[in-house]
C-alpha cells in the first residue's frame, strides 16, 4: 500500500483504475475534468479514455462499454447529466452487465455552473443509487464500493463529489489494483430492447430492488453512527468533515449519523439512529434529499430540523464557520468566541478574458458592425466567450445552456422580426449540441447570423481536445472536422472564415452577414492565447498618448491600465502583441517594440 496526496478528482480515477475500469468517457466541465485529465496523465494501457461530444453521447459510449461486460466509468458535471437524461433514465430499466459508475459533480455556491442543481434526485427519479464521499480518501474508496454494487444489481451506480471534493487535496492510501477485468463480450438477449412491454416488467424490478440495495447500503462503511447524547445529526459529503471539526473543537454531545449514499437512504441504520436521539439537525449541501427521507422514516416520532425548518440554508457551499452556529445552538451552547473584526475584506476580481483572447476581437469587430442597425440582440453560449457580456463588450445579452445560444436567437427573432441576433458559440460547444439548432435555422430559413469562435480548443476547462482539434484525449491522430464544412452540409449558404485580429476585414464579414437575409455564419478563427507561445514583440504606449482612454473603455483588456499621468499603460509581461488595441487608438501612440527591452 503506497500514500500519495492526491486531489479528489485524481483520487476518482485511481480508484477506478484501482478497481479494473476498462472504458472512461465524458465531457470536460468544471469541477468533473480531471478525473479524465488523470486517466490521461497515468497512461495506462488497459483503459480506453475519450472526451466524447457531449455528456449523452458519452453516456451512452459508458453503457455500450457496460453491455459487453466491461467496467465503465462516464464523468460529467450536475449540468451535463441533463444532457444525458434521456439514456440515463432508460439504463435504469435496461440495466447493464459489467459495472458502470457514472460520476457526476455537484457545484455548490455555485462556483463555476449555470445552477445549484443536486444530482441526487436524478438519482431518485431514476432509482439509481448515489454514493455522496466526504474527502478524497473516502471518494478513492467509494469508487470499487460502487462498481462492486453496479455489477451485484446490475444498474449504473452514481457517484456524487461536489466541488469541495472535487478540488480538496489529502493523503489517500492506494491499495493495491484488482486487475483488469476483462470484458466477457456482448451477449444478444431481448433484454437490450427497450419495448413498452419489457419497461413495464423491468420497472416493478427496479422498485423490488430498491429495498435490496437498502439493505446493501447499511451493511458499507461509508454509513455509520457514532454515539452520543439523545440530539442527533444527520450529515452527508463534505459536510460530515466540517460538523465533526465544530464536534469536536467543542466538545458536543452528539450522536452522529454518517450518510455516504444518500439514496436509496441505509434504512436499517436510519431506523436504528432515530430510535435512539429525540432530535436531528440535518446537514446537506444543496436540497434536502436526506431531511425528506428522515422525516418519511420518522413519521413524526422525532424533531427533524434542516433545511425546511429554515435552519440551514439550501443554496451555496457549507463550511465549518456556517455549520458551527447552527451545531452550537442546536447542542445549546453559546460561543464564548470573540467576534472577529477588522478583517479586510478580499477585492472583488471579476473574470476576464485573457490580454489576447481572440473571442475580444470578435465582440468588437460583431459590436462595430451592428453599428448600422437599429437593434442588436447578443445571444451568447456557455463558454470563456460567456465574459462578453461583461462591460465594456457588452455583447453577451443571454446565456441559457450548452447551445442554446443558436435557438434562442431563433426564438427572439421569431418573435421580434426588426431586431437582427448574432448568435455567438465556441468551437467544442458547437460540436456539443450547436449543430441541431443550427439545421433548425435553415430548415426555418430564420434571419440570424451565428458566430462560430474557434480557438482550437475547450478553453474553459484547460484545454481539452474535441472533434475539430485532430487528435483524441489519449493523444492520437484524427480527421479533424471542419465547422465550415458542416454549416454548409447543414444548409448555410452565406459563410465567412476570418482572423479575428483582422479588424476591418472581420467587420466586414459580420457586417455582410448581418445584411444577408436568412441564416448566415461568421467563423472567427484564431487560436486560444493559452495554446501559443508569446511573441517576441509586444504594445508601448508612447509620447502621443492623449489620455483619451478609448482602448480600455471599449476593449477592457486586463493588460491595459491608467498610469498616474492619466496616461495608458499595458503590461508587458502579458500582452500578446494582438494589436487590436492598435485599431482603437485615434492618435497612433501604441507602437511595436521587443519584448523585455
Amino acid at each position: 500500500m503506497a500514500k500519495r496526496v492526491c486531489m479528489g478528482n485524481e483520487a476518482i480515477a485511481l480508484g477506478a483504475a484501482r478497481a479494473g475500469v476498462s472504458v472512461v468517457s465524458g465531457y470536460p466541465g468544471t469541477p468533473s475534468t480531471e478525473i479524465i485529465e488523470t486517466l490521461l496523465n497515468e497512461k495506462i494501457p488497459e483503459i480506453q479514455v475519450q472526451w466524447s461530444t457531449n455528456e449523452k453521447t458519452a453516456m451512452e459510449v459508458a453503457a455500450g462499454a457496460a453491455y459487453a461486460g466491461a467496467r465503465s466509468m462516464v464523468t460529467m458535471k450536475q449540468v451535463g447529466l441533463n444532457v444525458a437524461a434521456d439514456p440515463l433514465m432508460s439504463l435504469s430499466y435496461v440495466g447493464i452487465e459489467g459495472g458502470m459508475v457514472v460520476v457526476v459533480a455537484d457545484d455548490p455556491g455555485p462556483w463555476s455552473s449555470q445552477t445549484e442543481q443536486d444530482t441526487r434526485h436524478f438519482a431518485k427519479f431514476a432509482n439509481l443509487p448515489v454514493f455522496d464521499p466526504s474527502s478524497p480518501e473516502e471518494a478513492y474508496q467509494m469508487v470499487s464500493s460502487a462498481f462492486d454494487l453496479s455489477e451485484e444489481f446490475k444498474l449504473p451506480v452514481f457517484l456524487r463529489p461536489t466541488t469541495r471534493v472535487c478540488h480538496a487535496s489529502s493523503t489517500v492510501d492506494l491499495e493495491n489494483d484488482l486487475g483488469p477485468r476483462l470484458a466477457a463480450g456482448f451477449e444478444k438477449k431481448p433484454d437490450w430492447i427497450i419495448f413498452p412491454a419489457l419497461s413495464y416488467r423491468k420497472h416493478g424490478e427496479l422498485e423490488q430492488k430498491q429495498k435490496l440495495i437498502s439493505d446493501k447500503l447499511s451493511t458499507l462503511p461509508f454509513n455509520r453512527i457514532l454515539k452520543g447524547g439523545r440530539k442527533g445529526i444527520a450529515v452527508s459529503g463534505i459536510s460530515y468533515l466540517y460538523a465533526m471539526e465544530v464536534i469536536k473543537e467543542f466538545d458536543l454531545d452528539l450522536t452522529v449519523f454518517k450518510v455516504g449514499t444518500p439514496y436509496p437512504l441505509p434504512l436499517r441504520l436510519a431506523q436504528e439512529f432515530l430510535s435512539f436521539v429525540d432530535q436531528v439537525m440535518v446537514v446537506e449541501e444543496l436540497d434536502p434529499v436526506l431531511e425528506e427521507q428522515l422525516l418519511l422514516v420518522s413519521a413524526g416520532k422525532n424533531e427533524i430540523f434542516g433545511k425546511m425548518t429554515g435552519d440551514m440554508p439550501y443554496n451555496g457551499e457549507y463550511s465549518f464557520e456556517s455549520i458551527k452556529n447552527t451545531l452550537l445552538k442546536f447542542a445549546g451552547v453559546e460561543s464564548t468566541e470573540p467576534a472577529m473584526a477588522g478583517i479586510p475584506k478580499l477585492p472583488v476580481r471579476p473574470p476576464v478574458l485573457c490580454a489576447g483572447c481572440p473571442h475580444r476581437a470578435s465582440f468588437y469587430a460583431a459590436k462595430t458592425a451592428a453599428k448600422n442597425f437599429q437593434k442588436t440582440v447578443y445571444c451568447g453560449d456557455i463558454g470563456c466567450y460567456t465574459l462578453g457580456n461583461a462591460a465594456p463588450l457588452n455583447t453577451v445579452d443571454t446565456c441559457l445552456c450548452m447551445g442554446a445560444g443558436i435557438t434562442i436567437a431563433q426564438g427572439i427573432k421569431l418573435a421580434e422580426n426588426g431586431a437582427k441576433c448574432i448568435a455567438f458559440i465556441g468551437d467544442s460547444t458547437f460540436f456539443h449540441t450547436g449543430i441541431p439548432g443550427v439545421i433548425n435555422a435553415v430548415y426555418q430559413n430564420t434571419d440570424i447570423t451565428i458566430a462560430v469562435l474557434d480557438n482550437h480548443t475547450t478553453a474553459m476547462t484547460g484545454g481539452q481536445p474535441h472533434p475539430g482539434t485532430g487528435r483524441t484525449a489519449m493523444g492520437l491522430p484524427a480527421k479533424p472536422l471542419d465547422i465550415e464544412k458542416i454549416l454548409r452540409a447543414c444548409g448555410v449558404e452565406h459563410i465567412s472564415t476570418v482572423d479575428p485580429f483582422k479588424y476591418e476585414d472581420t467587420v466586414d464579414a459580420f457586417r455582410s452577414a448581418m445584411e444577408h437575409s436568412g441564416p448566415s455564419a461568421v467563423i472567427a478563427k484564431a487560436p486560444c492565447i493559452a495554446l501559443i507561445k508569446l511573441p517576441k514583440s509586444v504594445r508601448r504606449v508612447n509620447e502621443a498618448c492623449i489620455g483619451c482612454l478609448k482602448c480600455i473603455k471599449q476593449l477592457g483588456c486586463p493588460a491595459m491600465s491608467v498610469g498616474k499621468d492619466g496616461k495608458v499603460l499595458i503590461n508587458e509581461s502579458i500582452c500578446t502583441d494582438c494589436s487590436l488595441c492598435v485599431t482603437v487608438c485615434p492618435v497612433g501612440a501604441i507602437k511595436r517594440v521587443d519584448r523585455n527591452v
